[in-house]
């Protein structure tokens, strides 16, 4: 899983814990009556057409990270793959709305209600008569009761991942006739909506074999618009084809095949003409729009753009020159220079056959911090680090070159649009440095205390911040973010190839905060004011607010904490937001030492093992928050084994307040307590101050400019059968993009 995903669900390995203690909050009056939720931040953008604008046939070649290691969504080690599969091959009660609401799919469901409540709430699914599996029974009250009975937890032999809300139904009978399912639940469950999507048949929930081994590889039966066909891991490709069972709309595309391809190799599969739909990260959606909008200039954009005439001059000459060794060096560097060249300029052209689709995801990205153990132990520096931060800023950075919204975002819980949302990030307040600063005092980490030398092995970069190598980190991907940052003449020359920045081709600049020097009395070292931290700011970026403030001690030891960032490729955003953090916390006094680590080992060997101070990583944000964020935020508890079990809180920060208000809300029935309940929750989490939401995660999208139905789908449940190639006359509707 990528470091924008859900991450591990394995039980973690043992910590210190401290809890984050008492304090008051504000803003935990009951909501009122008024609806916060909102609208979307953002649209969707799918080029919407009517159906009868979409032609019959075609194939759609969508990318995905990787095959999917099994086809169970209710399984460990499912990813986005094995839940885009389920979605076009499986029945789901319920679907997602444009505004993240689940709605009944009524190519399954006529309706589904509580009929009782006392003595124990019973809801009464009737199902659409016409709803069939692909070998021709019926979907029924046997379905449902198999998959009950896999995932309510009782039956260890089924490897399941999550048994949230199926471990509170009873029984699970038919009604009057084979069209209605009634189950009756031992505990009231508010989220009940969210189960049984998707519903897997009999055959597969039926015992643990073929549960566990049997829906791995393949899926006999389905009954959703579209069939599974085959899965070849060794092409890397699942091909999906029409159900000939289909009682809904005639489904468009003759055929989906989705196709294994790294984010960074998409932009050639797309010019390539291997592929018609993909998410890219920002770096690609600029070459697409480049290719779109400077069809005459290609040239111009790509590799050798910047050879002035001067230099290209000096080049003709050097490799006409006298000196043969250097003529023949400068010729093997223009022929090299001219194939990039023609292969950018044939890769352009190909890109123009595409658009970019860009929306929001149904996700958030969020600064975690660690409360287990050092400084960020104590929830006084947690807050400070929090007031600290200016959120909106933040988000300017990321969504402001693509032209998205750039609102902060103010639930963990909810994002605009959904039921659940509100904004509750005044639990915690805004940006507030002499608050920050006081909070810090508070807890004791004062301006020119004395510093212990540290050890070699501590810092890598030296005891005052300087760079250990070239490109300004260690052996391991560490640098400090301090007081020696301000970069020699030859370090203001060198380009980082994935620099986001150098992409939209903005220039470094901005200043550098003065530095002080340190003064050493009586034989001690004392922490030293030093300048703003991290990367170049970019063009056009007003200089830091204030001089970084002086470096804050405590028993000896400077306030500095580590920062932990994935390197590998569409990392480049975090980067940036993690520079621009490290500018924000060193004006209070906070240095920040900065690692960064392969993909592979950022959730399993940081995130979830609790190695680092600070993080940026993604949740999704979820239409049921009561069931599916209690185990991101509850309160670490010990183990059996001695160990701390911490589920998904990899900040290791909690209350029993919280999970109090996460299980009220989870036993009511009444939709306007759960969301009260719900919001009063995120207020708490926003008062311990263990995870500070940031933006929503940008869903940029490139798809054939004649695909219609498909792209950003924000929020939305993507419709299957309404996916197409427009028939040539036609063109999309009005607000194909609605951002």
């Amino acid at each position: 899983m990528s470091h924008d995903g859900v991450g591990l669900r394995a039980v973690m390995r043992s910590v210190a814990f401290l809890t984050a203690g008492a304090l008051a909050v504000p803003a935990l009056a009951a909501c009122s009556a008024e609806d916060e939720a909102g609208q979307p931040v953002a649209g969707q953008d799918i080029a919407p057409a009517a159906r009868d604008q979409v032609a019959d046939g075609g194939t759609l070649r969508w990318a995905v990270d990787a095959v999917p290691e099994t086809l169970n969504t209710f399984q460990a080690d499912a990813d986005a793959a094995t839940s885009r599969i389920a979605g076009a091959v499986l029945p789901s009660m319920y679907r997602l709305d444009r505004n993240g609401r689940p709605q009944i799919n009524p190519d399954y469901l006529e309706s589904a209600k509580i009929v009782e409540t006392e003595p124990k709430q019973v809801v009464l699914y009737k199902l659409n008569q016409q709803a069939v599996w692909s070998d021709g029974r019926e979907i029924g009250a046997a379905d449902f009761a198999a998959q009950w009975r896999a995932l309510s937890g009782k039956d260890t032999a089924y490897w399941t991942a999550r048994n949230a809300g199926y471990d509170r139904i009873e029984k699970i009978e038919r009604g009057k006739n084979n069209l209605e399912v009634r189950v009756t639940f031992s505990r009231s469950y508010a989220d009940w909506k969210s189960l049984f999507s998707p519903l897997y048949p009999k055959d597969v929930m039926g015992t643990p074999d073929t549960f566990n081994d049997g829906a791995r590889r393949k899926l006999k039966v389905t009954a959703g618009p579209f069939a599974l066909k085959d899965v070849d891991r060794k092409a890397g490709e699942v091909h999906l084809i029409r159900n000939p069972r289909w009682w809904g709309h005639p489904t468009k595309l003759s055929e989906i095949d989705l196709i294994a391809v790294a984010r960074d190799k998409r932009a050639a599969a797309l010019a390539d003409d291997k592929l018609d739909l993909a998410e890219i990260d920002p770096s690609e959606a600029e070459q697409i729009t480049l290719a779109a909008r400077d069809q005459g200039s290609t040239a111009l954009q790509g590799p050798g753009a910047e050879i002035t005439p001067a230099k290209a001059l000096r080049s003709w000459a050097v490799a006409h020159g006298s000196d043969e060794d250097a003529a023949s060096e400068e010729a093997g560097a223009r022929k090299k220079l001219r194939k990039t060249m023609a292969k950018f300029v044939d890769q352009q052209s190909g890109l123009r056959r595409f658009v970019v689709r860009k929306s929001l995801e149904p996700a958030y990205t969020q600064l975690a911090l660690n409360g287990s153990e050092g400084p960020l132990a104590d929830e006084r520096v947690r807050r400070a680090v929090a007031r600290a931060l200016d959120r909106q800023e933040l988000a300017q950075v990321v969504l402001k070159p693509l032209g998205l919204p750039s609102v902060p975002v103010g639930s963990h819980l909810a994002l605009s649009g959904q039921q659940a949302y509100a904004d509750n990030s005044g639990a915690l307040g805004g940006q507030n440095t002499k608050e920050a600063q006081a909070l810090l005092t508070d807890a004791g980490w004062v301006p020119g205390g004395p510093v212990k030398e540290q050890k070699k092995t501590e810092n890598a970069a030296g005891s005052q911040g300087k760079k250990a190598d070239s490109d300004g980190s260690g052996d391991d991907g560490t640098y400090i973010v301090g007081e020696d940052d301000k970069p020699s003449d030859a370090d203001r020359e060198k380009k980082d190839p994935k620099d986001h920045s150098e992409r939209h081709h903005r220039k470094p600049s901005g200043e550098y905060a003065d530095e002080q020097a340190g003064k050493h009395l009586d034989g001690k070292r004392y922490a030293r004011q030093g300048g703003a931290p991290g990367a170049y700011a970019p063009k056009g970026t007003a200089a830091p607010a204030g001089a970084a403030a002086a470096t804050l001690a405590k028993d000896g030891k400077p306030l500095t904490l580590r920062f932990v960032l994935p390197s590998g490729p569409g990392s480049e955003s975090l980067q940036a937001v993690a520079d621009r953090i490290s500018q924000m916390l060193q004006r209070i006094g906070i240095h920040t030492e900065i690692s960064k680590v392969s993909d592979a080992s950022y959730f399993k060997d940081h995130i979830a093992s609790g190695q680092y101070d600070l993080a940026l990583y993604s949740w999704p944000a979820s239409a049921f928050p009561a069931t599916d964020a209690r185990p991101i935020f509850a309160k670490p508890v010990p183990a059996a084994d001695g160990s701390l079990s911490v589920e998904q809180n990899y900040t290791r920060v909690g209350t029993d307040q919280i999970d109090q208000l996460f299980d009220q809300a989870i036993a009511t029935l009444d939709e306007d307590e759960e969301r009260s309940l719900v919001r009063k929750a995120d207020a708490r989490i926003w008062a311990a101050a263990g995870s500070i939401p940031l933006y929503q995660r940008p869903q940029l999208t490139a798809a054939r400019t004649n695909l219609a139905n498909t792209g950003a789908f924000g929020f939305q449940t993507p419709i299957y059968e309404d996916m197409g190639y427009l028939k040539p006359s036609a063109k999309p509707s009005a607000g194909a993009s609605q951002n």
